[in-house]
């Protein structure tokens, strides 16, 4: 059965195809501590261009609503407080994963869910000044709803709905809070840390690496084609297989490959293979796959395993993830790359 992660990110690209938007149940917030810290008053009033035009912010925010579903992490990561945030999956408190929990301090935001499309009357009683969604599949009639309650931030124009760019979202936000100098650093750190991983790892540049989902779904593999959910690898030097793409659907590009066993030895076209697995459980299921254990990078001990939040963090590819990223899966590459794998993560 797939895992609650794989249903979450079936069900956000199927949003993303049929431009549904996510939903919240949370309560009103009336703390006056249950406010965002913002940068300096005279870069206000800014404007955003987005997708369904422009957005005003005509004052520093103090009450942040996060209603896509990771970009509570680039909030985090600029040190505001929304005060109310989205759960993708994981379960965790405040939706927020062990790598962001730093960053979020002591900050105990709503947190709104993704069961039933936006629940606009619950983000109306949060009282938000600012409601950002550059990750939240907002179609033009769910911006204009949100418009009414208080500017409103979408996704930009050149990409999708779901999970464009981090650092443009990153930037995205950054001009909306009044952070766009700092927006602009921590995008320039975190590019810099993926840089320096590279350059200590030369023979990343020379290997091909695929990543897949953590199991075998209705008898095919879920591999990630050269693109956006692959720029943390081809950003360490790795190029991702073209032999992939013949798995794809023929409207998706640089999206997934659904790969059937039988046809799984195309997958040894890489040197390399990432399996996102998130327990135990899923190692066991995939070793003792026959179509898996005949794939030449499993014989070649060039495997990395992940753990759960491992796997999270590729996934949610926000400016608090990545770092997580960098510090556990970089060493388990390395050693797979040198063929003493099969590698794990650890949290």
């Amino acid at each position: 059965m797939p895992s609650s992660r794989t249903r979450a990110i079936t069900a956000l690209l199927a949003a993303a195809l049929t431009a549904a938007a996510l939903t919240s149940c949370a309560p009103a917030a009336d703390s006056a501590d249950d406010t965002a810290t913002v940068g300096d008053a005279g870069a206000f009033p800014v404007t955003v261009e987005h997708a369904y035009g422009e957005t005003t912010v005509p004052a520093p925010p103090q009450r942040i609503v996060s209603v896509g579903v990771t970009e509570q992490d680039t909030l985090w990561a600029l040190g505001l407080e929304p005060v109310g945030v989205t759960e993708w999956y994981g379960g965790y408190d405040f939706a927020s994963w062990p790598w962001a929990d730093e960053a979020r301090g002591d900050s105990e935001p709503e947190v709104l869910t993704t069961s039933d499309g936006l629940d606009f009357e619950a983000i109306a009683l949060l009282d938000p000044d600012l409601i950002i969604g550059t990750n939240a599949g907002l179609t033009e009639e769910d911006y204009d709803r949100l418009s009414e309650i208080a500017p409103t931030v979408a996704h930009s124009a050149d990409y999708p709905m779901y999970f464009e760019p981090w650092d443009v979202q990153t930037l995205q936000i950054g001009e909306a809070t009044g952070l766009l100098d700092e927006a602009e650093q921590l995008v320039d750190d975190i590019k810099g840390q993926f840089a320096d991983a590279a350059a200590a790892h030369p023979e990343f540049a020379d290997a091909s690496v695929v990543f897949l989902q953590n199991a075998i779904y209705d008898g095919s593999a879920i591999a990630y084609q050269d693109g956006l959910s692959t720029d943390f690898l081809t950003d360490l030097g790795f190029t991702i297989p073209s032999e992939i793409d013949a798995f794809a659907p023929e409207d998706e590009s640089g999206g997934q490959a659904y790969i059937p066993v039988e046809d799984l030895d195309v997958l040894d076209a890489a040197d390399v293979l990432i399996w996102g697995t998130e327990s135990d459980d899923d190692i066991t299921a995939l070793e003792s796959s026959p179509f898996v254990t005949a794939l030449v990078p499993q014989k070649d001990g060039k495997i990395v395993y992940t753990d759960g939040v491992t796997a999270g963090a590729i996934y949610f590819t926000s400016p608090l993830s990545l770092p997580h990223v960098l510090k556990t899966l970089v060493p388990a590459l390395a050693t797979a790359v040198g063929g003493a794998g099969p590698a794990h993560t650890a949290e």
